[in-house]
């Protein structure tokens, strides 16, 4: 089938910021000017008018390249709504044109589905599935035109039918060239405009003609398309919409994992233990008290599982003498999810800086602060004050305050739009340097909340052992293990490794004197 000309469609109406080069084929787009702000980028685009050059508005030409849309729901509307806005005449084909009308911007024509389909080249197929076999009637007039489609089948449909919905659409109407395109985007990003990972719109086709045009059709309406292949990728795009955070569910189940762990152990400690040998009933502190203890528990190992793959992948590169044998599958899955059990730690980090408020509001808590008066009035001391208390609650206090600040950082620079405003030696620094010194602070953080903690007989409950002991195990190796590396011995080594030195390999060379250069060599 003959697919439109590139300039025929997209040329003819540019997005807004964009004007075509006049040294340039059609097709060919370029910014108007850096000027232009991103709040203008996420208004709606709803004017029907043109600006001319001296500023004033101008009806729009009658020559406006016309795109075709069946069905009137809300994926429908919020594509009219912004395909109007990017200079484009849209028809809109329903089933009963005289109820929908009023519900679509008022430069879109609304008309019965035979008349829609009649003089657009591409028309957007806003409709499930199931639907699509009433289309058939209309084979003759859909036939040679490009058919977008935009619908995302649920779960279970997704796992029933052994095609995508696009390759059924196109099993239909074998005459029209079927484009996969526009599912991953919601009604809302349609019509307050793309926004970062929204911008990206994955689009497929057996017809390249036809995928270059839908391409630059996107790129018009403001968004940045991907080629994603044949038509055949039409079942992983339409997957994409159905994952509810991949990358998360190992992650997330770890640090569950932690909590249930460390939530069981304070219990048993500090509710249990004087509930069965002192008769004390502390079940209160379960909801706050016993919360508050786990969550600093969870957030520092989760700190130290970010950069214990990393010593672990050194380690590994050291015994193999290079770089170019691939890390176990379960260490590189470690590896990749090293951003989430980041964001995770940081996450409890911040719950127990919030809890750690929530303490004296207790009521049990102001209970306490007059039971501890009454003592004093009893044995007659007119002053409490014990010196090496205060001072280390102090440091202790000041250090985890530095310590989720360090954290802070790493959470924000770890956001997409933040992370691709540094360079890799500004992010390396931030997520590795700054990463490892937050963890250096919480440990010394610990180590002052323990104190002398771990060496009194009374702190082990049914002989077991306080819990900031449990926490130091993986945090201490970790820091140990990098503080090994930095000795000469195993540093200009993996440097060497690390720039492609092999042993026993045919790459040998030697390390440059200059240190600078030398520390420029990339971190696992």
């Amino acid at each position: 089938m003959e697919s439109l000309p590139l300039g025929s469609l997209v040329s003819r109406a540019p997005a807004p910021g964009w004007e075509k080069s006049p040294d340039m084929e059609d097709s060919t787009l370029h910014p108007q000017s850096a000027t232009r702000t991103s709040g203008e980028m996420d208004k709606p685009l709803i004017s029907c008018h043109l600006v001319d050059s001296d500023g004033s508005l101008a009806e729009t030409p009658s020559e406006v390249p016309k795109v075709g849309i069946l069905g009137s729901g809300d994926f429908a509307r919020s594509l009219a709504t912004r395909l109007v806005g990017s200079g484009f005449s849209v028809v809109v084909g329903s089933r009963n044109p005289k109820r929908t009308a009023g519900l679509f911007p008022s430069a879109a024509q609304v008309t019965f589905q035979e008349e829609a389909v009649g003089s657009p080249e591409v028309i957007f197929v806003a409709m499930f599935r199931e639907h699509y076999s009433t289309l058939c009637g209309l084979s003759d007039q859909l036939a040679g035109k490009i058919l977008v489609d935009v619908s995302n089948p649920t779960e279970q449909e997704h796992l029933r039918h052994h095609e995508s919905n696009a390759e059924y659409l196109a099993s239909l109407f074998p005459a029209c060239a079927v484009v996969k395109a526009f599912n991953v985007i919601s009604a809302w990003t349609l019509q307050s405009g793309p926004r970062d990972g929204n911008r990206q719109v994955p689009i497929c086709s057996d017809q390249p003609e036809a995928k270059r045009t839908v391409l630059e059709l996107a790129q018009a309406m403001g968004f940045t398309p991907v080629d994603m292949g044949s038509l055949a990728s039409a079942r992983e795009v339409e997957a994409m919409p159905l994952r509810l955070l991949p990358g998360w569910k190992v992650p997330a189940l770890l640090a569950l994992g932690l909590f249930v762990f460390f939530y069981t152990y304070n219990f048993i400690r500090d509710v249990l233990q004087p509930y069965l040998q002192e008769g004390k009933n502390k079940f209160y502190q379960l909801p706050v008290s016993v919360v508050n203890t786990t969550l600093p528990c969870v957030a520092y190992v989760l700190l130290s599982l970010v950069y214990l793959p990393g010593v672990v992948a050194a380690a590994l590169q050291l015994r193999r003498g290079t770089k170019y044998r691939r890390f176990p599958d379960w260490l590189g899955h470690w590896l990749q999810h090293r951003k989430q059990i980041g964001l995770l730690s940081f996450f409890c980090a911040a719950l127990h800086a919030l809890y750690s408020f929530c303490l004296p509001l207790r009521r049990s808590h102001r209970y306490e602060l007059v039971n501890l008066a009454v003592k004093q009035v009893l044995t007659n001391k007119s002053h409490l004050w014990i010196e090496e208390e205060v001072w280390r609650m102090e440091i202790y206090l000041s250090l985890g305050v530095l310590a989720l600040g360090t954290l802070s950082l790493l959470a924000v620079t770890s956001l997409p739009s933040i992370a691709n405003s540094l360079n890799w030696r500004e992010f390396s620094f931030v997520q590795s340097t700054l990463g490892f010194v937050g963890l250096v602070l919480s440990t010394v953080h610990t180590l002052t909340y323990g104190w002398t903690r771990a060496f009194e007989e009374s702190r082990y409950k049914f002989y077991l052992p306080p819990t900031f002991t449990l926490t130091l195990l993986v945090p201490c190796v970790v820091i140990l293990a990098k503080g090994l590396f930095l000795l000469p011995c195993f540093s200009r080594r993996l440097s060497k490794i690390r720039r492609g030195w092999e042993k026993d390999g045919a790459v040998k060379f030697t390390l440059p004197v200059d240190r600078a250069l030398a520390q420029k060599t990339s971190h696992v």
